[in-house]
Protein backbone atom coordinates (compact mmCIF):
# COMPACT_ATOMS: atom_id res chain seq x y z
CA UNK A 1 0.00 0.00 0.00
CA UNK A 2 2.77 2.46 0.93
CA UNK A 3 4.72 1.78 -2.30
CA UNK A 4 1.60 2.25 -4.43
CA UNK A 5 0.87 5.58 -2.72
CA UNK A 6 4.47 6.69 -3.30
CA UNK A 7 4.29 5.79 -7.01
CA UNK A 8 0.98 7.62 -7.35
CA UNK A 9 2.44 10.71 -5.67
CA UNK A 10 5.50 10.71 -7.95
CA UNK A 11 3.28 10.34 -11.03
CA UNK A 12 1.01 13.15 -9.85
CA UNK A 13 3.95 15.47 -9.22
CA UNK A 14 5.47 14.58 -12.57
CA UNK A 15 2.58 16.44 -14.15
CA UNK A 16 3.37 19.53 -12.03
CA UNK A 17 6.68 20.41 -13.61
CA UNK A 18 7.75 21.64 -16.97
CA UNK A 19 10.31 19.40 -18.64
CA UNK A 20 13.36 21.03 -20.19
CA UNK A 21 13.13 21.58 -23.90
CA UNK A 22 15.69 20.18 -26.33
CA UNK A 23 17.57 22.90 -28.18
CA UNK A 24 16.36 23.51 -31.68
CA UNK A 25 18.89 22.98 -34.49
CA UNK A 26 21.19 26.00 -34.62
CA UNK A 27 19.77 27.36 -31.35
CA UNK A 28 22.11 25.85 -28.75
CA UNK A 29 23.03 28.17 -25.90
CA UNK A 30 26.65 29.19 -26.27
CA UNK A 31 27.20 30.02 -22.61
CA UNK A 32 27.99 27.10 -20.28
CA UNK A 33 26.09 29.00 -17.57
CA UNK A 34 22.93 29.08 -19.68
CA UNK A 35 23.39 25.41 -20.60
CA UNK A 36 23.59 24.59 -16.87
CA UNK A 37 20.04 25.97 -16.52
CA UNK A 38 18.59 23.32 -18.82
CA UNK A 39 16.67 21.78 -15.91
CA UNK A 40 13.03 20.90 -15.23
CA UNK A 41 10.87 23.60 -13.67
CA UNK A 42 8.04 23.50 -11.13
CA UNK A 43 5.41 26.03 -10.18
CA UNK A 44 3.19 28.47 -12.00
CA UNK A 45 5.84 30.43 -13.94
CA UNK A 46 6.38 29.22 -17.50
CA UNK A 47 9.90 28.02 -18.32
CA UNK A 48 11.74 27.90 -21.61
CA UNK A 49 15.51 28.29 -21.27
CA UNK A 50 15.71 29.19 -24.96
CA UNK A 51 14.39 32.67 -24.08
CA UNK A 52 17.44 33.47 -21.91
CA UNK A 53 20.12 34.28 -24.53
CA UNK A 54 20.22 38.05 -24.94
CA UNK A 55 18.73 38.73 -21.49
CA UNK A 56 20.36 39.76 -18.25
CA UNK A 57 19.74 36.77 -15.97
CA UNK A 58 19.95 36.58 -12.19
CA UNK A 59 20.39 32.97 -11.06
CA UNK A 60 19.80 32.34 -7.36
CA UNK A 61 20.61 28.96 -5.84
CA UNK A 62 18.49 28.27 -2.77
CA UNK A 63 16.90 25.62 -0.58
CA UNK A 64 13.41 25.73 0.85
CA UNK A 65 14.82 25.10 4.36
CA UNK A 66 17.33 27.99 4.20
CA UNK A 67 16.06 31.06 6.07
CA UNK A 68 18.38 33.47 4.18
CA UNK A 69 17.11 32.00 0.89
CA UNK A 70 13.51 32.60 1.95
CA UNK A 71 14.33 36.10 3.18
CA UNK A 72 15.75 36.99 -0.25
CA UNK A 73 12.57 36.00 -2.15
CA UNK A 74 10.86 39.42 -1.82
CA UNK A 75 13.96 41.09 -3.29
CA UNK A 76 13.97 38.69 -6.23
CA UNK A 77 10.24 39.23 -6.81
CA UNK A 78 10.74 43.02 -6.74
CA UNK A 79 13.67 42.87 -9.17
CA UNK A 80 11.66 40.77 -11.62
CA UNK A 81 8.78 43.27 -11.51
CA UNK A 82 11.06 46.30 -11.82
CA UNK A 83 13.30 45.08 -14.65
CA UNK A 84 11.52 42.18 -16.37
CA UNK A 85 10.14 44.26 -19.23
CA UNK A 86 13.65 45.54 -20.00
CA UNK A 87 15.11 42.12 -20.82
CA UNK A 88 15.80 40.79 -17.32
CA UNK A 89 14.95 37.38 -15.88
CA UNK A 90 15.25 35.90 -12.38
CA UNK A 91 15.75 32.13 -12.26
CA UNK A 92 15.62 30.26 -8.95
CA UNK A 93 17.45 26.92 -8.75
CA UNK A 94 16.39 24.69 -5.87
CA UNK A 95 19.03 22.49 -4.26
CA UNK A 96 16.59 20.54 -2.07
CA UNK A 97 17.66 16.89 -2.22
CA UNK A 98 14.11 15.62 -2.72
CA UNK A 99 13.69 17.96 -5.70
CA UNK A 100 10.20 18.41 -7.09
CA UNK A 101 8.56 16.75 -4.08
CA UNK A 102 9.46 19.83 -2.03
CA UNK A 103 9.93 22.49 -4.70
CA UNK A 104 6.58 22.08 -6.51
CA UNK A 105 4.43 22.90 -3.45
CA UNK A 106 6.98 25.57 -2.44
CA UNK A 107 6.68 27.39 -5.79
CA UNK A 108 2.88 27.17 -5.66
CA UNK A 109 2.68 28.40 -2.06
CA UNK A 110 4.85 31.45 -2.70
CA UNK A 111 3.23 32.15 -6.13
CA UNK A 112 6.64 32.99 -7.56
CA UNK A 113 6.61 34.97 -10.80
CA UNK A 114 9.83 33.49 -12.11
CA UNK A 115 10.90 29.93 -12.89
CA UNK A 116 11.87 27.56 -10.09
CA UNK A 117 14.23 24.91 -11.44
CA UNK A 118 14.93 21.52 -9.91
CA UNK A 119 18.67 20.89 -9.69
CA UNK A 120 20.09 17.60 -10.85
CA UNK A 121 22.71 15.47 -9.08
CA UNK A 122 25.57 16.85 -11.17
CA UNK A 123 24.72 20.45 -10.23
CA UNK A 124 24.33 19.49 -6.56
CA UNK A 125 27.81 17.95 -6.66
CA UNK A 126 29.37 21.06 -8.20
CA UNK A 127 29.69 19.56 -11.68
CA UNK A 128 28.34 22.49 -13.69
CA UNK A 129 29.69 25.82 -14.90
CA UNK A 130 28.62 27.33 -11.56
CA UNK A 131 30.86 24.95 -9.61
CA UNK A 132 30.22 23.96 -6.02
CA UNK A 133 27.66 26.16 -4.26
CA UNK A 134 29.19 26.61 -0.77
CA UNK A 135 26.53 28.84 0.84
CA UNK A 136 22.85 29.59 0.35
CA UNK A 137 21.62 31.64 -1.20
CA UNK A 138 24.28 31.98 -3.89
CA UNK A 139 23.42 34.48 -6.60
CA UNK A 140 25.02 34.94 -10.00
CA UNK A 141 24.28 37.76 -12.40
CA UNK A 142 24.76 36.87 -16.07
CA UNK A 143 25.17 39.51 -18.78
CA UNK A 144 23.39 39.39 -22.14
CA UNK A 145 26.10 37.03 -23.46
CA UNK A 146 25.48 34.60 -20.61
CA UNK A 147 28.75 35.32 -18.80
CA UNK A 148 29.02 35.92 -15.05
CA UNK A 149 29.12 39.66 -14.38
CA UNK A 150 28.59 39.51 -10.60
CA UNK A 151 28.18 37.03 -7.76
CA UNK A 152 26.99 37.16 -4.14
CA UNK A 153 27.10 34.57 -1.36
CA UNK A 154 24.44 34.86 1.30
CA UNK A 155 21.70 37.45 1.16
CA UNK A 156 22.23 40.21 -1.35
CA UNK A 157 20.56 43.56 -0.79
CA UNK A 158 18.00 44.98 -3.18
CA UNK A 159 20.04 48.12 -3.82
CA UNK A 160 23.24 46.31 -4.81
CA UNK A 161 21.42 43.82 -7.03
CA UNK A 162 19.25 46.45 -8.71
CA UNK A 163 22.26 48.67 -9.41
CA UNK A 164 24.18 45.77 -10.99
CA UNK A 165 21.15 44.74 -13.07
CA UNK A 166 20.57 48.30 -14.30
CA UNK A 167 24.20 48.66 -15.33
CA UNK A 168 24.02 45.49 -17.43
CA UNK A 169 20.67 46.41 -18.97
CA UNK A 170 22.14 49.75 -20.15
CA UNK A 171 24.98 48.03 -22.06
Amino acid sequence: MGRALGVALVLALAGCHHAPQEPLPGQAATSPYLRALWLPAVGPAPWNWRTLPGKVVLVSFFASWSFPSLAQLPTLQALQKEHGAQGFQVVLVGLDLDGALTLAPFAEQYALEFPVLVSDTALQQGQSAFGLIPALPATFLLDRQGQVAGAWQGMAGHGALSEAVQALLKR
